[in-house]
């Protein structure tokens, strides 16, 4: 466990933010081992696309918060909204960290989690197509 705190604390100031807590670093391990469905089916289109692709981590902790793809490279966070996100003050909650995670820098793209299910590689193609839009105005 202390190796995974320091490693999260590491990586946590490299990208200039606060390191999680410790709690956090667990509830993450624990979500990337029971990933909802539609997190699944965009997990396979988005790992291991090789040495040419930006990496994405999975249940990523971010501060406070666990973010459900990440990639670090281009400060681009993917959270899969599932019928949760419309019900009580989750919408709200989701704008406020919305917000706390731009001031990070890092930029939040919202997909239901129904239009991965109705067509993953569709959604997954619209990722990297993004992805590969930031990755030129990273080198530009």
């Amino acid at each position: 466990m202390r190796s995974m705190v320091e490693g999260a604390n590491r990586r946590a100031t490299e990208e200039g933010m606060r390191s999680p807590k410790a709690i956090t670093l667990k509830r993450a391990r624990s979500l990337r081992r029971t990933l909802s469905p539609p997190e699944a089916r965009l997990w396979v289109r988005l790992r291991g696309r090789g040495t040419d692709h930006p990496a994405f981590r999975r249940q990523h902790p971010f501060g406070p918060y666990i973010l459900d793809f990440y990639c670090p490279q281009l400060k681009l966070a993917i959270e899969v909204d599932g019928q949760g996100h419309l019900m009580g003050d989750q919408p709200k909650h989701d704008i406020q960290r919305d917000a706390w995670l731009k001031t990070q820098g890092v930029e939040v793209v919202r997909i239901e989690a129904l239009e991965v299910m109705r067509d993953p590689d569709a959604v997954a193609d619209a990722i990297w197509s993004l992805v590969l839009a930031r990755t030129r105005g990273v080198g530009a």
